[in-house]
């Protein structure tokens, strides 16, 4: 199914959705809570988020819906029934180490590039503590077998996030104290900041000793707490670089003084907004964000826009490096991919084509943002995959104005 965008420029106020980092967080907490029930506000219900409810209903929660809000409490695990990641990474890596604190066995199962995004981190931490597990050269599904023990586990800096995340939320339910040790340079720092500071809303804390070592304290146990989710810089930032090229977009919602990395974007625009002829951006703290600022790059005239240490997003929900070059570049941008990043020539306008968003939503949402800057319209396939993050991502796009029609449904 394709989407047609005429190009125009966006104008009003929006309410951004709330962040799925924080979302996926505050819900796992909320999960392991022992004794009464935890109250989440301000949750849109993603499939990445429901990825991760279904996951922790199968670990023992009991989790109600109820208009933007869940109830949740621990309830008895549904022993045997496999866990279905569908593409969420976070909910996979994040949910490993639980099931092997919580269960004695766990079945992962995950769709479309989720089967092939990669757990070495933990098949090696599999192998050091004698844990049992079953896959298919690497990939999903996943079978999993054994108890996690207390310890010192070293994690590479370069990898995803997510792994040191996991280990945050299951260790301190063990019995001895652990240590988390990063190698190398840490990467998306701002992500790992996130989950301690929602731990301790919950009563679960992780002592930060410095930048590469964390000591985490066994026998903790989580408390319900209820907890009202922010808005997501990393969804904003769509609307922001729509605001950096001509649109007038007032954003409500977003905490300002976030721990959020991905609100390095107001920075990022303020950069631009000084007519440079040379940035560099480093992708290493901000992935997420390359989608939006690969668009406002495209479109600075007479500056040359060098991403660099973003390789990391070849292994996301597609190819994103790929993706942002050669999508964008068919609506007449001039981006060339280099192994781990991009070079980027700005140039006055854009032109309209048939772009792809290679089922991957932050690749859609960028082209729907370049559409208001071409001189013709825009036609996108797949579109829906906005549903894995932000559901409501059109609904707002038309309220701003935006002009889209559904190819199928029009007359």
């Amino acid at each position: 199914m394709s989407l047609l965008i005429k190009p125009s420029l966006l104008n009003g106020k929006i309410i951004i959705p709330p962040s799925k980092s924080l979302s996926h967080r505050a819900i796992i907490c909320a999960s392991l809570s022992a004794e009464g029930e935890s109250k989440i506000d301000n949750i849109v219900l993603s499939d990445d988020i429901r990825a991760t409810i279904q996951g922790m209903k199968v670990l023992g929660a009991d989790i109600k819906e109820e208009n933007n809000s869940i109830f949740v409490k621990r309830n008895n695990i549904i022993s045997n029934s496999p866990i279905d990641c569908n593409e969420s990474g976070s909910t996979l890596r994040f949910l490993i180490p639980l099931s092997l604190v919580l269960t004695d066995e766990c079945f992962f199962t995950g769709r479309g590039r989720l089967i092939d995004r990669p757990l070495d981190v933990y098949y090696e931490i599999f192998n050091k503590f004698n844990i049992e597990f079953h896959t298919s050269e690497g990939k999903l599904p996943l079978r999993i077998k054994g108890k996690l023990s207390n310890g010192t586990y070293k994690i590479p800096g370069n990898v995803s996030s997510q792994f040191i995340t996991g280990l945050f939320f299951a260790l301190p339910l063990l019995e001895g104290d652990s240590e988390i040790n990063i190698t190398g340079v840490l990467e998306s720092k701002g992500y790992i900041d996130l989950t301690p500071d929602v731990m301790k809303r919950y009563n679960v804390y992780i002592e930060k000793i410095d930048e590469n070592n964390y000591f985490v304290k066994g026998n903790q146990k989580y408390s319900a707490s209820n907890y009202r989710v922010e808005g997501d810089f990393s969804q904003a930032a769509f609307f922001l670089a729509a605001n950096a090229l001509g649109s007038s977009i007032e954003c409500t919602g977003l905490n300002f003084n976030s721990l959020q990395g991905d609100k390095e974007i107001l920075n990022i625009i303020e950069k631009y907004s000084a007519e440079p002829k040379e940035v560099t951006i480093n992708a290493s703290q901000i992935p997420d964000l390359i989608p939006a600022i690969s668009v406002i790059a495209a479109l600075k005239e007479n500056c040359i826009t060098k991403i660099v240490n973003a390789g990391r997003l070849r292994l996301k929900e597609s190819d994103r490096l790929n993706s942002i070059a050669l999508e964008m570049n068919k609506l007449g941008a001039l981006i060339q991919e280099t192994e781990d990043g991009l070079i980027i020539k700005g140039r006055k306008s854009l032109q309209g084509a048939t772009v792809n968003s290679r089922n991957d939503h932050r690749i859609a949402m960028a082209l729907a943002i370049a559409a208001t800057r071409c001189e013709s319209p825009v036609v996108l396939e797949g579109y829906q995959s906005v549903k894995k993050s932000y559901p409501g991502f059109w609904d707002d796009y038309r309220n701003l104005g935006g002009v889209v029609y559904e190819l199928n449904d029009r007359k």
